[in-house]
């Protein structure tokens, strides 16, 4: 990742939005497209721009973000059917608890789950990330039938797999530390690796650049 000490949320955009909360306010998509989980996935899979986000759960810059960033973005572009966002897995060797908080990321996006799990996971950060307790972060934002489920799911070697596949596609990417964001139209590919949360116009400029 890009640095320990990474800046706050309220002292770059002064954004207490939650992702969920404004994807609650985009239309549901169901059908799949091609290998991409659209469970994990924020938009119109036919928008002009797409966005892939790298990132770990245990990440600070990656929190900021997460809590700071995305929700700017689903605001100016995702809800008005501009960008497409999609989220992988990218848990560091670094973070003991990263790749175990993936696993039932991924495993809850599999009961409609994924944005809330994010959330709670990023929110409650400094916690599980001290005292090794995931699920009881995850627990917290599903119902216990969904909780059931999602332990089982999260031990299945489909959802394991998922989080490799992430993990190998941003290997081939040459993705080196996270939060690291591609941002792509057509057979054009831009990589932002680490992106400043700070520095959110220079993101913005590109996205526009694409979308004219």
């Amino acid at each position: 990742m890009a640095t320990e000490s990474a800046p706050t949320a309220s002292t770059i955009l002064g954004m207490k939005l939650s992702a969920v909360a404004l994807v609650a306010l985009l239309p549901c998509l169901a059908a799949s497209l091609g290998d991409i989980d659209k469970a994990r996935s924020i938009g119109n899979p036919a928008a002009t721009v797409r966005i892939e986000l790298f990132s770990d759960f245990q990440c600070p810059g990656c929190k900021v973000f997460h809590e700071a960033v995305l929700p700017v973005i689903i605001r100016d572009y995702v809800a008005q059917g501009r960008v497409y966002v999609i989220s992988h897995e990218f848990p560091l060797p670094m973070h003991p608890y990263s790749r175990e908080a993936a696993n039932y990321a991924v495993a809850a996006a599999e009961v409609g789950k994924y944005q809330q799990v994010a959330d709670a996971l990023f929110k409650n950060q400094a916690t599980w990330g001290n005292n090794g307790k995931v699920w009881d972060t995850v627990a917290a934002v599903l119902t216990p039938t969904e909780q059931k489920r999602v332990q089982a799911l999260a031990k299945e070697s489909s959802v394991l797999a998922q989080v490799q596949q992430d993990v190998d596609a941003g290997q081939m990417q040459r993705v080196g530390g996270t939060p690291t964001v591609f941002v792509v139209k057509g057979q054009r590919r831009y990589p932002y690796a680490y992106p400043d949360p700070g520095n959110y116009p220079l993101l913005r400029a590109l996205i526009d650049g694409l979308l004219k």
